[in-house]
Parts: structure tokens; C-alpha cells; sequence
């Protein structure tokens, strides 16, 4: 699997690309101060499916698939216009895919909108959207992965509650299609986010490492640790006072998690937050791993070190990104951790 770490690499070849002719870019976001919860899908609701990060590999088959799977969910689909379009390792151009986020926006048909997948690219378009329309058109946007970059960034300049759950192209496991389900569509709280099954070798548990117990409730943010720190130092960055943090993570090695979470130290991103809570981490590791390799330092050998001076609960091991089951969180309500239990709980609604 290709990492976000080798895209970056080559986003310098975006000033080769055409300019954009045909809308400006808004140089001074102001930050939005109150929560705007969106509207509760329904049964029979229709969602927009668009492509703001990465083009879809074998078109017709993809959408032929991710059609059905919305069907099969019990929602009706509309496409995104550009969402054949391909330009390199991108689903068009800015302009191209900021219109297709534009219009599922101004759709009063359309309650919610899902990336259909992720890749790279989504950050591009924060400075590009128009968030008066956004805000004055609040509706569910869901995905993960690359997509954190809308959810934070439109969450940051908004104040709209958006959705770390899955793609249109992910695996709706029964446990993911009801968290989906519910937190999308239900008013009422709280909802408990129960551990997913785990069946292999006999495991019955996700065997969530508490590295700091204790309680803390406070408004959920986070999304993939990459995309997350990308943010620091934009008019997108998210404000983590208070802040139940989670992150999630996938093909990056354990120095790379290690400058991450070192770099959102420095900037004071833990210094006023109530609690942090990882995901299984499950490919963080180095690229030619060996079992008797000592260059190197452990997932858990690196949290140890960035949180030992914090006093607030973590947790690594839950049920988030890159895996077949994830629950859909919601960015900006309340939610409380146990993590002596290793129990999170949403304590507020996420819809209206």
C-alpha cells in the first residue's frame, strides 16, 4: 500500500498544473464559534457520492459497486459530475471537484454527502470552498482517511458537525452499517460505541492498551494522524482545547508516528485537551520489520514517551480507519472516555 508520505513527496508538480480561471481562492477564512448540527438522514434519503481526493480505478465497475451498496443501505444515490475525471493521482482538477462539493451542498435534494474514497487531495480544496454556502446549507459529510482534511477544515470554519466513518468503497460490516445507521440518523443520546468483533485466534476482544486511565469527556475531534497535522499553522486548524482527540493511522513507519505526534507536542495541541485515543496502529512499523530488529522503537515505546508527561487518559487499540469495522464518530460533540474501561461514549446528538 502507497503511503500519504509518497504523494507528499510529489505535490510539487502541482505548479505545473493549470491555474484556476474560474473561481477565487478566499484568503482569509474566519473561524466559526458555534456547533451547526445537520439534519438526520432518513430511510429513502438520497447521498451524494463524490471524488475530492483521488480518482476511481476501473470507473464504471466502482460506480456500478458503490451504487449498490448505497441502495442496499437503504438510501437512494446521486453522483458527482466529475467524478470520472483524472488528472495524475487526483479526481480532476481543484475546480472541478470544489464544484462537485459545491453543488451536492446547494442540492436540496441530497441530505448527505460521502467521499468515494480517499487517496490524496482532499486539502487542496480547503481554500477554495465557500463556506456562507456551506454553513447555510448544513448537511452530513461523511468519509476517513484522506477526507479528514474536509472534516476538519470545513468542521474549523463552519462550526458543522461532519463524520469520521467509512468511504462508499469500504466494507459495510454489520457493525459498521449500524453505527452509520444510527449516529447519521438518530437524535437522541447517548450512544455507546461498543468494541467490535474480533474472531481471529481465538482473540474475542480488541485489546485496547490503556497507557493512562482515568475519565475526560469533551468534544470529539481527530481523523488520521497525517492529514491531522497538516493542518498546523493553516486557517484549518482544529482547536483541541477541551478535545477528546482520536487518530488513526495506516503504511507510515514508527519514526514517522514519532515526528507526528512530536510535532503536535510542540505546537501545544495536547497541552489543553481532555483525553487522546488511538486506533490499532495495525501497519505502523518499519518497511523490512524483523522480529530481532532493535533500530527501532515500538508503537507503544513511542506513545510512552510523548504522553508521559500529560496527566489525561490514552488509549491505543480501538476500532477506527484503515479496518473492516469502524464506527462513524462525529466531529465537534461531546463524548466521554473511560479509558479504565476502555469504553467511549457519545454523550451528546450528532443530527438535528
Amino acid at each position: 500500500m502507497i503511503s500519504r508520505r509518497n504523494f507528499l513527496k510529489f505535490s510539487g508538480l502541482l505548479s505545473i498544473f493549470p491555474p484556476l480561471a474560474t473561481f477565487a481562492k478566499n484568503p482569509q477564512p474566519v473561524k466559526a464559534k458555534q456547533i451547526i448540527k445537520p439534519p438526520a438522514l432518513k430511510p429513502g434519503d438520497t447521498i451524494g457520492l463524490i471524488t475530492p481526493a483521488s480518482p476511481l480505478f476501473e470507473f464504471h465497475r466502482t460506480v456500478i459497486e458503490v451504487t449498490e451498496k448505497i441502495q442496499n443501505l437503504g438510501y437512494k444515490v446521486k453522483l458527482g459530475k466529475n467524478i470520472g475525471k483524472k488528472l495524475g493521482y487526483l479526481a480532476g482538477t481543484i475546480q472541478e471537484r470544489v464544484e462537485d462539493l459545491h453543488q451536492m451542498f446547494k442540492d436540496d435534494d441530497v441530505k448527505a454527502i460521502m467521499a468515494i474514497r480517499g487517496g490524496y487531495g482532499s486539502g487542496q480544496l480547503l481554500p477554495y470552498l465557500d463556506y456562507k454556502l456551506i454553513r447555510s446549507h448544513p448537511k452530513i459529510l461523511i468519509g476517513y482517511s484522506d477526507i479528514t482534511s474536509l472534516l476538519l477544515g470545513i468542521h474549523a470554519q463552519t462550526g458543522l458537525v461532519t463524520f469520521h466513518g467509512p468511504v462508499a468503497v469500504s466494507t459495510f460490516t454489520d457493525y459498521t452499517r449500524n453505527y452509520l445507521n444510527r449516529i447519521l440518523g438518530s437524535k437522541s443520546a447517548p450512544i455507546d460505541i461498543e468494541d467490535a468483533p474480533f474472531e481471529e485466534n481465538l482473540q474475542t476482544t480488541n485489546r485496547i492498551w490503556t497507557f493512562r486511565g482515568g475519565a475526560a469527556e469533551g468534544r470529539l475531534i481527530g481523523g488520521n494522524l497525517t492529514l491531522f497535522q497538516a493542518t498546523i499553522g493553516t486557517p484549518f486548524e482544529p482547536d483541541t482545547k477541551g478535545a477528546v482527540l482520536f487518530f488513526e493511522e495506516v503504511s507510515e513507519e514508527p519514526y514517522d508516528l514519532d515526528r507526528m505526534l512530536n510535532h503536535l507536542k510542540s505546537a501545544g495541541k495536547f497541552d489543553r485537551c481532555k483525553a487522546v485515543i488511538f486506533d490499532k496502529l495495525p501497519s505502523v512499523e518499519p518497511a523490512d520489520y524483523k522480529p530481532a530488529f532493535r533500530n527501532t522503537l515500538s508503537v507503544e515505546e513511542i506513545i510512552e514517551q510523548v504522553f508521559k508527561d500529560y496527566d489525561f487518559p490514552v488509549c491505543v487499540g480501538f476500532s477506527l480507519g484503515h479496518i473492516k469495522n469502524k464506527p462513524t464518530l462525529p466531529l465537534g460533540i461531546t463524548a466521554r472516555l473511560n479509558a479504565d474501561s476502555a469504553h467511549l461514549q457519545l454523550t451528546e446528538a450528532a443530527v438535528s
